[in-house]
């Protein structure tokens, strides 16, 4: 068997991608997008007929509703690829309002419903700031399932098993990028790859603390930057890869080992619930996480207003037509 094939033994294969050729090629169980891949695939002339469908069908409509539209647009075509579960992610820029981010998964699991999919196949992406871990904790109490994205460290993955969440995202690559940009010229790659990457060792941490206490909420790695990242940790519960390195892997022999299983010693008591308090603590001495959790939002802002300029010219080119 190819390497993938190898992984899949260990690992529930996700596709982190909105390109649907893609999808249908790698056969992954589920498919994760975001307002960066969402923004690429429109521009694209595969998918742009996706946009104006949007814009045609919902005319007079706010750019901000013409979005919304668009996600589930690309969640129901993806759910046609895949048996499992898509994931679409609210706003971004309600990262840290948990009203408006409720209110907006909501809109979203409506217009899913409308089209016939059940709420049990779509999870709702959020920023894994304080406000939406705690959006999470009352969308999930509704039965709308969630998946706590840009999240960079245990303190995060703590918050997001206090809540209940159904699935976390920790970033392994965003977090390697930043060990080797703030390690400079001193960063060794040899020495800090596969389970020495500091990326890999967050995730691991996350998992481990999961299992030994009996820990619900599914952790999907994602973020990756190479296939070293994705075999040291074989094993994970689940694993967001891009087509890139889907690829590579799929063109790979090299025998892959399970190397994340649950710890022996589960442990029965449950950690104390972390506090606002200790949250913003936590996030506050841990450079890495507080930059990148930053980073990310800002990131996935600048994409999605990138998406709503796209949107208003074609709306200006539907209405002048």
């Amino acid at each position: 068997m190819n390497s993938l094939a190898q992984l899949r033994q260990h690992t529930t294969v996700v596709a982190d991608t909105g390109d649907f050729d893609q999808i249908a090629r790698f056969s992954p169980q589920d498919a994760t997008t975001n307002p960066s891949l969402v923004l690429k695939a429109v521009q694209s002339p595969r998918y742009l007929p996706l946009l104006q469908r949007a814009v045609a069908q919902h005319p007079g409509a706010s750019v901000a509703t013409v979005v919304e539209h668009l996600l589930v647009a690309f969640g129901v075509e993806i759910l046609q690829l895949v048996p499992g579960r898509v994931s679409t992610e609210i706003d971004p820029r309600l990262s840290h309002d948990a009203d408006a981010s409720i209110a907006s998964a909501r809109r979203l699991i409506a217009l899913y419903a409308a089209e016939g999919v059940p709420r049990d196949r779509v999870l709702i992406k959020l920023a894994a700031t304080w406000a939406g871990i705690q959006a999470a904790r009352q969308l999930e109490a509704q039965d709308i399932h969630t998946n706590l994205t840009l999240l960079f460290c245990l303190a995060q993955a703590q918050a997001c098993a206090d809540a209940g969440v159904q699935l976390i995202s920790p970033f392994v690559g965003r977090i390697y990028d930043w060990h080797k940009k703030t390690a400079g010229a001193s960063w060794n790659e040899a020495a800090m790859a596969g389970p020495n990457d500091p990326g890999v060792q967050s995730v691991k941490e996350i998992y481990r603390h999961y299992k030994r206490h009996g820990i619900r909420t599914e952790v999907m790695a994602a973020s990756f930057r190479n296939t070293g990242q994705i075999l040291a940790l074989a094993g994970c519960d689940l694993m967001t890869i891009s087509p890139v390195l889907l690829a590579e892997l799929a063109q790979a022999t090299a025998p892959v080992a399970r190397r994340l299983s649950a710890p022996e010693g589960r442990l029965d008591a449950t950690p104390p619930a972390l506090t606002r308090a200790a949250f913003d603590a936590a996030l506050a001495a841990d450079a890495m996480a507080h930059d990148k959790l930053a980073e990310g939002i800002a990131q996935f802002i600048a994409d999605t207003e990138a998406l709503e300029q796209l949107i208003r010219a074609q709306q200006t080119t539907a209405a002048t037509a």
